[in-house]
């Protein structure tokens, strides 16, 4: 860093003396432009269903998802973001229910998009919450088969894209899937459907409220770290980007979030392309008990939001979406 004086002379304080003078210097800032918001849906009629670990966030039936579209739009939310729970008795090994043009989230599609135009629609690819196992893909032999997973991936990409959906979000961390599935959405006449890749996704434990949502916790009889990253790698995740980028990803996603806040910044700073950052569950959760039991206070929220923006993420997906929203 270049010499820039030397105190007395120079006091950086009296820029933040006052409230208008902070904002005029902000280097990082916060608006409703940067949030998505993850909505948990489910079978059923008139149920807002709370989660247990998630204080604040609730399940919906498909009922209730209009009012919550309309919200999303009045504090002009750019996009949302649909996580099914699968009921156990639709579930299989091959996860056939994701291919179900009938299953939930393409019902939430339907829906939405035939009385709603101005909001992004985004979905996850990826089979675990359609699975008996848990696993993002087709088990052989206690192993998830990258390449027989691809295929059922593309299938449901097409389906969400057939159904309404903008922005595919492959979740899976299977090798090709983007470059597959850019392949088949350009060939089938989806050329402007985006691929939102899940491109560092890593064997994390701030999964952990997620997958009881979704059901897929108890479900799952070992852990992802044979497709999933190595949480101590960094590297590793310039060749991901890079790799997706190459296939035709239209932007990528760090998750976790908060503890994987250098690695955003290593992608911003190594590539050209729009960065996302995923604020999950477990940091939710953390970060909601800790206001509950009067440890931290609701400030923390903004606090976090912020943190992704300066570390480079052009958007965040988070579940304090609907609640920070008001506040920017």
């Amino acid at each position: 860093m270049k010499n820039i004086g030397s105190y007395p002379n120079v006091r950086l304080r009296r820029n933040r003396k006052a409230e208008w003078s902070r904002r005029l210097v902000s280097e990082s800032n916060l608006s409703p432009n940067d949030l998505i918001w993850p909505i948990f849906i489910r079978n059923g009629k008139n149920i807002k269903e709370p989660v247990k670990s998630m204080p604040g966030v609730f399940i919906y039936t498909l009922d209730q998802i209009e009012r919550l579209v309309e919200k999303a739009i009045r504090k002009r939310i750019p996009m949302i973001a649909l996580f099914p729970n699968t009921p156990n008795s639709k579930k299989n090994a091959k996860g056939s229910e994701a291919l179900n043009k009938n299953n939930l989230v393409c019902r939430a599609l339907r829906l939405i998009k035939k009385n709603y135009k101005e909001i992004g629609l985004m979905c996850d690819v990826a089979l675990d919450p359609y699975t008996n196992h848990g696993h993002d893909g087709i088990l052989k032999k206690n192993y998830v088969d990258n390449d027989e997973t691809v295929k059922v991936l593309v299938k449901q990409s097409l389906l969400q894209a057939e159904m309404g959906c903008d922005v595919i979000a492959p979740s899976d961390m299977m090798d090709g899937r983007i470059g597959e599935i850019r392949k088949a959405l350009d060939n089938n006449g989806f050329k402007l459907v985006q691929i939102l890749s899940y491109a560092v996704k890593y064997a994390s434990n701030f999964y952990g409220p997620f997958r009881d949502v979704v059901g897929s916790k108890k479900l799952l009889k070992s852990n992802k770290k044979d497709y999933q990253m190595d949480f101590s790698n960094y590297k590793e995740a310039l060749r991901e980007v890079a790799l997706d980028v190459s296939e035709g990803a239209d932007f990528v996603m760090v998750k976790p979030g908060m503890p994987y806040l250098d690695i955003i910044k290593l992608i911003k700073d190594n590539f050209k392309i729009p960065v996302f950052a995923y604020q999950v569950s477990g940091e939710y959760s953390l970060i909601m008990n800790g206001i509950k039991n009067k440890i931290l206070n609701e400030d923390a929220i903004y606090e976090s939001l912020i943190s992704f923006k300066r570390a480079g993420s052009n958007a965040i997906v988070t579940y304090f979406a609907d609640q920070i929203v008001d506040k920017l």
